[in-house]
């Protein structure tokens, strides 16, 4: 049934969560030209060595390029700008610009030191300075861009928040393998992520809900994954990647448990039975 058909059918109701203003197609699209740039230049790079990273390194465009040439095939420049348009910030909504960037970062400090309390030595914070932030910058742009400005308004329209955000924490891990691999990451480390990738989906799905899609908030969140980033212990030191995907995982839960705004299909009720009245149970 197209958007016209439901809009003259008034016993039609939409899915709770599902938008059906959004076009649902070029998701697919999206995941397969995405991961063709990507994975076409980071599995060879990897396999060749480390002559080849700077090829590895161009393979981080590829959520940006996927969604930029599929907004310009189907909806023009006028598209792209709207696009790009939203990694502006906007006003009144620093209070979440300041809870994307610090809250996981914070979370992920404290829970370092309440092992290091627990005779578990190691950094509060990780990360390698000024350059590797600014790469990381660089990394949050090209990812945003394609999964929270093109994937997840479709996989939402489509499957709702709560499932649309689990499948693209699902795609957002295993599009990160060739990195692992080439970090020397044991793959036996994808279920913990998956906790991770999971979790921060439905955190970074919360955080577009409550700034009406802005890509600065995705931006600003995905930066300060970076500025505490767990995965420059790995190999040597998995805990606190351990402690990370813990941190996700619990602030995937709170969203999910708290604020249900972002999440319209969480807030179904179910049909009360009149006073007195006993349910009626299948046969």
């Amino acid at each position: 049934m197209s958007a016209p058909e439901v809009a003259t059918n008034r016993n039609f109701r939409k899915p709770p969560g599902v938008d059906l203003r959004m076009p649902r197609d070029g998701t697919l699209k999206f995941f397969t030209l995405t991961f063709l740039f990507t994975w076409g230049l980071q599995v060879p790079a990897v396999l060749l060595g480390e002559a080849w990273v700077p090829l590895a390194a161009l393979g981080i465009l590829g959520p940006l390029a996927a969604a930029t040439f599929l907004t310009r095939h189907g909806e023009g420049w006028v598209g792209v700008r709207a696009l790009f348009g939203r990694l502006l910030p906007r006003p009144g909504q620093w209070p979440s610009y300041v809870v994307a960037f610090a809250l996981p970062a914070a979370l992920l400090a404290a829970m370092l030191y309440a092992m290091r309390l627990a005779g578990h030595p190691g950094d509060l914070l990780l990360n390698r300075g000024p350059a590797m932030l600014a790469m990381g910058l660089a990394l949050s742009v090209a990812e945003e861009v394609g999964w929270r400005g093109y994937a997840l308004p479709r996989l939402r329209a489509r499957f709702g928040a709560v499932m649309g955000s689990a499948i693209l924490g699902v795609v957002w891990l295993v599009w990160h393998v060739p990195m692992f691999v080439g970090q020397g990451v044991p793959l036996s480390l994808m279920v913990p992520m998956l906790w991770l990738f999971i979790g921060g989906s439905l955190f970074f799905t919360w955080l577009d809900a409550r700034t009406s899609g802005s890509l600065f908030v995705a931006v600003l969140a995905h930066l300060g994954l970076h500025f505490n980033n767990s995965h420059i212990a790995l190999p040597a030191d998995v805990l606190p990647l351990l402690c990370q995907s813990v941190v996700f995982a619990a602030l995937g839960v709170a969203v999910l448990t708290f604020d249900r705004r972002a999440f319209p299909e969480l807030r179904m009720r179910r049909p009360r039975t009149p006073s007195g009245a006993q349910p009626i149970l299948p046969p």
